[in-house]
């Protein structure tokens, strides 16, 4: 079995121009390194003992850690900050970097992610470096290619007992393919770097249009704005759910909806039958149509079937996901599963979208430990309890419909750029293929 990072790119038919190494494929005036031959990997040092007062928590240094490099976004080459420092007897007792230096995870969930030191740092022995790299070495280059083999380096390289670790012997003898000159190697770096800035501003949108939504959710379930045409020269009255205007009126869930229903508990993998779809499929307030089960009892697909502007819910899982919601829009033949419960809307008093928001909104809100019960680490909400669950109303359906309405448009915008995003990671994906490989050259 071939373990190299480059095996999939092995090819009995080598292009003229091209040779194959123990990398892979690579052009003839590329050649092959193990890092240790342009560089000196070491690991950074903690002090001891951990959380000492005398060493952490102070305002010397900035202090790395490998915990820390998992709130980076991987489209970020650069470390800009850290969350805390070091005193000045701490740094003593670790390794001080300059700005500059690569720096690769050697343990952890993040093992084998690599990056370049935008700040002077001290960092811990989770992360090691690679110091006096040679000059004709783009430290841009090594971040980007070794960025490619996070998998190879954490499931091949660091394998073995217990817990997979890179040691500095592991990180030199890793062998990388190299470009022959240094302006070739920035060439590369230069255009998957501005892939990556694609993809970093559109990921700042996207987290910027959440915003938005989350402050438009806050103040059109509440009443605090209301859309025009629904306007009132009403005030604000103070309800067990807070503020509402004067004309909202606030009701138990169980007075608004038809039934709360628990549902199948089929979990067939066979395909051909009507799909169950479980707590796993409930996503960002939608519902996903992957990795689904299926049900062949007709008695349940009578009697569970989805129908148009139901309203699904978690009510049992761990606590961050007890409580998510999604409504069903008719996409395909269904039944929800058992930890699933299907909310019946009276089209008369209640709009399905509305309530799919105000519970969305709700149940992250303090109130929903009233209805929480906790057992061995699992939540649980009871269906009898969920029926008390105030709801705030406006008078009118149309208006529930116009709030809806606007918070949709805001969630189809953002999935809009979501795929945006994914669409740039593809290029982003092809251009590292491509470019590391030497199958497209830049100069």
């Amino acid at each position: 079995m071939n373990n190299s990072p480059f095996s999939i790119l092995n090819s009995p038919l080598i292009p003229p121009g091209y040779k194959q190494t123990e990398v892979g494929v690579i052009p003839e005036d590329w050649e092959v390194k193990t890092t240790s031959q342009f560089a000196n990997p070491v690991r950074g040092g903690s002090p001891r003992p951990a959380g000492d007062p005398r060493y952490f928590n102070g305002s010397h240094i900035p202090w790395l850690t490998v915990g820390s490099l998992t709130n980076i976004p991987a489209s970020q080459l650069v470390v800009t900050e850290t969350a805390t420092c070091l005193t000045e007897e701490g740094s003593l007792r670790s390794r001080t970097l300059d700005p500059g230096t690569l720096i690769i995870a050697n343990s952890g969930a993040t093992l084998g992610v690599t990056k370049l030191l935008g700040i002077k740092c001290c960092a811990n022995d989770g992360i090691a470096a690679l110091l006096n790299l040679s000059k004709g070495i783009s430290p841009r280059y090594l971040a980007h290619f070794i960025n490619t083999k996070t998998n190879y380096l954490r499931d091949i390289v660091a394998s073995g007992n217990g817990q997979p670790n890179l040691n500095t012997e592991l990180i030199g003898n890793f062998r990388i393919p190299l470009p022959p000159t240094k302006a070739e190697q920035e060439a590369i770096a230069g255009a998957l770097s501005d892939a990556d800035a694609l993809v970093e501003s559109l990921e700042q949108l996207v987290a910027k249009k959440r915003q938005i939504k989350q402050g438009a959710m806050q103040e059109l379930l509440t009443g605090k704005r209301r859309l025009p045409g629904f306007a009132t020269m009403f005030g604000h009255k103070n309800t067990e759910v807070g503020m509402i205007p004067e004309d909202w009126s606030v009701a138990p869930l169980g007075r608004l909806i038809a039934s709360v229903e628990y549902g199948s508990s089929a979990k067939s993998s066979q395909k051909g039958y009507t799909p169950v779809l479980r707590m796993g499929n409930l996503q960002g307030g939608k519902i996903d149509w992957t990795d689904l089960v299926y049900s062949d009892r007709d008695s349940e697909i009578k009697k569970y079937s989805l129908k148009l502007g139901d309203v699904l819910f978690n009510r049992t899982n761990t606590i961050d996901l007890v409580g998510k919601t999604a409504i069903y829009e008719g996409e395909q033949p269904a039944i929800f599963a058992g930890y699933l419960i299907r909310i019946k809307v009276d089209e008369d008093l209640l709009d399905s979208k509305f309530l799919n928001y105000i519970l969305n909104a709700a149940l992250s809100r303090t109130y929903s430990a009233k209805i929480l019960s906790i057992a061995v680490g699992q939540a649980n909400i009871n269906s009898q309890k969920l029926k008390t669950y105030p709801i705030p109303l406006p008078p009118l359906k149309a208006e529930q419909s116009a709030i809806a309405s606007i918070l949709s448009d805001m969630d189809a915008e953002i999935a809009g750029l979501e795929a945006k995003v994914a669409r740039a990671r593809q290029v982003k994906q092809g251009m590292m293929q491509e470019l590391l490989t030497g199958r497209i050259r830049l100069v």
